[in-house]
């Protein structure tokens, strides 16, 4: 006889494969990206084809957040998670006193009392993703950083930077500042790991201190060399603080354990709890009825409950399509721009994607290209700059804008005419092509924009960039774990004729209501088609706190990156349709790059006659030499706020340099201060201050107020 034990979690499937002894013969692991009844099926035909599962012969044991519908269709036990890996520790590891167990979106802690009566003290969290290893891999998609790079980033002798630990959505904000003030991306990978291993300390441990030896536990903690190195830092300080004594014989950081079988051990503990029961108990029942609950069961039950897809007939998504294809948008100018042709760059540097347009002196878009952000808003200016000086000079360039998040360290690099605030560029392009707006709705990646609209003029606006749940990075981080790229989401979503009826509200509670209806059998085309009905909810009520939808006009306009999904302007449309019945609802003929053609736009407005524009070219730009810096020395002290700045050094013919700083410049570099959390923090610190006082008084004494001199003469005179 064999035992067989699952653990199936939110995002993965393992298994164990023991003897009766309790000896591992197999194991597996595996992503089941949202389908988990059909990655346990793999795995129980592919044991039964090798003939180490039996109908009525061996035992299958079930624990994990996902087992609740598959595990009875087998004839398993389910065993609570926490109560099997406590049980694997105490059999395998009996020297234990601290137990870490990572997962993608939850948390456990085991605190386990020397001596020979074991008790144990046991906290866990799964409400929140903070702490857990999602929104460190959600990070690392944005940053393009391969799992196998991933893995390997270290944490030891990197540059920290704060990170919010309390909750995975500021996590991903704050890691989304960063990156976009030019904080090396290895550097925001050890703060994220920072962040985890602070969250677990600070709430998962209750004020007891994790006495050794410690096991490290669950995918992260295994799989991320850099949280281990988190995990060894923090705890040998810990233990210093405190005054634990450690074996004299051996090191601490080998105190500090990674064991074998690390991700498999709450199926392993379900061995262990299985090896004390009758023999009879939890055998295999056959494949059958889980195979009928993946072909057709899941889809019966789900006829019961939930509610109809984006559309109804076939009729009526073939009008909505007629209606919303998305016009063609120049992607390539038809040739070169010649040298009298005059154009306007507007770039746009997002939290997720990088624009850019170039507009004739009439305002006609002419180029436009549109690049996923690499994380370095330098390294992204250079690259849509590379693409548009394939088809222009330096001569076509009239005037220079930027706006978006990488506005304020960009515009003086790259030498822009107008640095615009996002929200009135986005006002500028939809009313460009849109002048009788009533409202404008821009969803981005990492945030929402409500502009409510009178006269051509904005009366009221509404900002939410603190919660993703309706916004477009959510939706494609989703996407991105079902394994479904974004250019096939949309398509997805509309083959769904029926969907899970999603809770509005914050991005955690859906993100754990996502795993609930994952449990029910629902695929990944119906959750998706679900958020793509959710997120108009979200969107206008719980980000922009609009319950009456009447009174933001008649006239919508949609734009942002992700109104070019067209399965989110089918929900939008019907939203707002649904309590706005006469409402005319159109989407942008430039969805994504609405904020470039907006501060091109302005930039244009804003031109003087005979002045010439700040644009440095296409070959300086190029040939931009930067460098980052981020240390003790860089550490504002203006406040007890103490924010860790980093300055991005840029060398740009003429800069001034700065020979006085403790972080010395060279002539020839001008320095941008960022990730400072206000004004104060740009004045780099007192030395600066006396060099501008120096500049002043020598300017004064080159240049001297001849009125003034007067003045104190007279006073004098008289005074005598």
């Amino acid at each position: 006889m064999s035992i067989v034990a699952f653990d199936v979690g939110s995002t993965t499937c393992k298994y164990v494969l023991c003897s009766d002894a309790g000896e591992i013969l197999a194991q597996a692991y595996e992503r089941h990206f949202g389908r988990p009844a059909e990655a346990v099926l793999a795995y129980v035909d592919a044991l039964e084809s090798r003939g180490a599962l039996a109908r009525g012969v061996d035992r299958v044991l079930f624990t994990g957040s996902g087992c609740g519908l598959v595990a009875p269709l087998v004839g398993a036990k389910v065993f609570q998670e926490v109560v099997a890996v406590a049980a694997a520790v105490e059999a395998r590891q009996p020297e234990a006193r601290f137990v870490s167990e990572i997962g993608g979106e939850d948390m456990k802690t085991i605190f386990f009392a020397g001596g020979l009566e074991r008790g144990k003290q046991v906290y866990m969290q799964n409400a929140c993703s903070g702490g857990t290893g999602a929104f460190i891999e959600k990070t690392a998609r944005k940053l393009q950083i391969h799992p196998a790079r991933l893995a390997q980033m270290a944490y030891d002798d990197r540059s920290l930077h704060k990170i919010s630990e309390k909750c995975g959505i500021f996590a991903e904000a704050d890691a989304n500042t960063l990156l976009k003030s030019g904080v090396a991306v290895e550097d925001i990978i050890a703060s994220l790991f920072e962040a985890v291993v602070c969250r677990n300390l600070a709430t998962m441990t209750r004020g007891n201190t994790p006495l050794p030896e410690v096991l490290l536990l669950g995918g992260p903690n295994v799989f991320y060399t850099g949280l281990q190195q988190a995990w060894r830092r923090h705890l040998k300080r810990l233990w210093e603080e405190r005054g634990v004594a450690l074996a004299a014989d051996r090191p601490a950081d080998a105190l500090i354990r990674v064991p074998d079988h690390a991700l498999y051990f709450a199926a392993l503990g379900c061995v262990e709890l299985a090896l004390r029961e009758p023999e009879g108990a939890s055998l295999f029942a056959g494949s059958e009825p889980l195979r009928a609950w993946v072909s057709e069961g899941q889809y019966a039950e789900k006829s019961q409950s939930g509610r109809a897809g984006l559309w109804r007939t076939p009729e009526e998504l073939a009008d909505f399509r007629a209606r919303y294809a998305p016009r063609a948008r120049p992607a390539a100018a038809p040739h070169r721009l010649g040298p009298d042709e005059k154009v306007a760059i507007g770039c746009d540097f997002g939290s997720t994607t990088a624009k850019a347009v170039c507009l004739s002196e009439d305002g006609e878009v002419v180029f436009s290209c549109y690049a996923l952000s690499k994380g370095n808003p330098i390294e992204d200016a250079k690259d849509l700059f590379r693409m548009i000086g394939a088809v222009a000079s330096g001569e076509n360039v009239v005037a220079r804008g930027v706006t978006g998040y990488g506005k304020d360290l960009l515009a003086g690099i790259i030498g822009a005419d107008l640095a615009l605030v996002e929200t009135v560029a986005h006002a500028t392009a939809g009313l460009r092509f849109f002048p009788d707006a009533d409202c404008i709705c821009d969803v981005g990646g990492t945030d929402v924009k409500i502009m409510i609209l009178s006269q051509g003029a904005v009366c009221d606006f509404r900002l939410n960039s603190q919660c993703s749940s309706g916004n477009g990075a959510f939706l494609q981080g989703i996407a991105e774990r079902f394994d479904i790229g974004l250019s096939d989401l949309a398509e997805r979503a509309f083959a769904a004729r029926r969907m899970p009826q999603l809770s509005m509200g914050c991005g955690v509670f859906l993100q754990s209501d996502i795993v609930n209806q994952q449990r029910k059998g629902w695929q990944p085309e119906e959750i998706l088609a679900g958020l793509c009905a959710v997120l108009p909810l979200n969107v206008w009520i719980y980000a922009g706190g609009l319950s009456n939808l009447k009174q933001a006009g008649r006239k919508f306009i949609l734009q942002g990156g992700t109104h070019r999904n067209l399965a989110v302007v089918k929900a939008q449309a019907d939203f707002i349709r649904a309590r706005v019945p006469q409402a005319e609802v159109v989407v942008h003929p430039h969805p994504g790059e609405a904020g470039a053609i907006g501060v091109a736009l302005a930039a244009l407005a804003a031109r003087e006659p005979g002045r010439a524009t700040r644009f440095r070219g296409f070959q300086v730009l190029e040939r931009l030499d930067y460098r980052v810096t981020t240390s003790p020395l860089t550490r504002c002290a203006w406040c007890d706020s103490r924010c860790q700045r980093s300055f991005v050094d840029v060398e740009l013919d003429g800069a001034p340099g700065r020979s006085w700083s403790q972080v010395p410049l060279a002539a020839g570099w001008e320095r941008v201060i960022v990730n400072n959390s206000c004004p104060k923090g740009l004045i780099e610190d007192a030395h600066e201050v006396r060099a501008a006082k120096d500049a002043i008084d020598a300017a004064r004494d080159a240049h001297p107020d001849i009125s003034q001199r007067v003045r104190e003469r007279a006073f004098h005179a008289s005074a005598s």
